[in-house]
C-alpha cells in the first residue's frame, strides 16, 4: 500500500481555537416604529388572553356551594 512520507501538520487544528476572524458583522438594525407597535399589540393581547382565560377559570375551580347542607353554626345553635 501507499504510504505518505510526510507529516501531517496539526499544528493548525491547536491554533483554531485561538483564532479570531478580522471580519466584522454588520450592525443590527433597528426595528422600526411599526414594528415596535405590532410587537407591544402582539405582547398585550397575549397578557390580555391569560389574564382572561385566568378570570373567567377561578370561578369554574371553586367548590360549589350547596345551600341545602346545614352550617355548623345552626348545628350548635340548635343544641
Amino acid at each position: 500500500m501507499f504510504r505518505r512520507r510526510e507529516a501531517v501538520p496539526f499544528a493548525f487544528v491547536a491554533e483554531a481555537d485561538r483564532f479570531r476572524s478580522n471580519v466584522a458583522p454588520p450592525p443590527r438594525q433597528r426595528p422600526s416604529a411599526s414594528e415596535l407597535a405590532g410587537r407591544t399589540l402582539i405582547g398585550l393581547t397575549v397578557t390580555a388572553g391569560l389574564v382572561g382565560s385566568l378570570l373567567f377559570g377561578l370561578p369554574a375551580l371553586e367548590a360549589p356551594v350547596s345551600p341545602k347542607a346545614p352550617s355548623q353554626a345552626q348545628e350548635s345553635e340548635g343544641r
